[in-house]
């Protein structure tokens, strides 16, 4: 038996050091458990820069349907019609997400989730209002009373990303004069729908989010950031600082830097 175990398992080391077996690991890395992404706007700034390259963990949220690398076609049909072989949990509110544009599906964004199905939210002069579903008893109860108001007998939460995670922040330079979307400003109360999530980029004044193309549904949600493997500036300046941080450290640098 021991012998069996033995041979077996020098089969199936000879295996994975041929080609066919290096291809066939990295194949079923990339579609189960870790891809490579790169920042490449500063819709995330100052949490995720452009030049930040990292490892989306694809098991986060469930286990996407896996598509062939690069040219996104479907490997395998959509069983479940939810983009997902196995269903997870879906993304929490204030989790960073690595998704599917919605007007495109071949091109991914990553974004924060504000909102999760059946909250509502509005923007008002900047400031994001929101009202989780779970109603006024967990407002109470999960978030300081400085950021909670009454409207209307409602309860809405106002900002309430903005403390807990110091990336996100508004350009003060950015005024209502026009020149600008009027999306950046001003909202009207939206509930996001079941299922889907509402995403805004931490840099909230110069982001291409959910505020102008809609919520995003499951089927599209990818993973989430697991860390920066390698970062590069517009220079080509290698910033080592953040090699090897995930979210939590590099959220914890700008709490020290603030």
């Amino acid at each position: 038996m021991k012998k069996k175990i033995l041979h077996g398992a020098k089969k199936a080391y000879d295996f994975s050091n041929s080609w066919t077996g290096t291809i066939i690991i990295v194949l079923l890395i990339i579609f189960f458990v870790a891809q490579a992404f790169v920042i490449p706007s500063g819709s995330m700034k100052n949490t995720m820069l452009i030049g930040d390259h990292l490892f989306v963990k694809k098991f986060a949220y469930g286990v996407p349907t896996p598509r062939i690398p690069w040219v996104e076609i479907p490997l395998l049909p959509d069983f479940n019609d939810n983009g997902h072989l196995i269903k997870g949990e879906g993304p929490k509110r204030g989790d960073i997400v690595i998704f599917r544009y919605p007007k495109d599906e071949k091109i991914h964004y990553v974004k924060r989730c504000v909102a999760v199905g059946g909250d509502m939210l509005f923007l008002h002069n900047k400031r994001l209002h929101l009202r989780p579903h779970e109603g006024d008893d967990y407002i109470k109860a999960n978030y300081p009373k400085e950021k909670i108001i009454n409207i209307n007998n409602i309860l809405w939460v106002i900002d309430p990303y903005r403390d807990e995670h110091n990336g996100v922040h508004n350009d003060e330079s950015v005024v209502n004069n026009g020149g600008h979307p009027p999306q950046i400003f001003n909202l009207l109360p939206h509930i996001v729908p079941k299922g889907d999530y509402f995403m805004m980029g931490d840099n909230r004044d110069h982001s291409n989010d959910s505020r102008f193309w809609g919520t995003v549904p499951y089927k599209l949600i990818v993973g989430k950031p697991w860390f920066v493997y390698f970062s590069w500036d517009d220079d080509y300046k290698i910033r080592w600082s953040r090699m090897g941080q995930t979210i939590e450290d590099i959220e914890k640098d700008l709490a020290n830097v603030k």
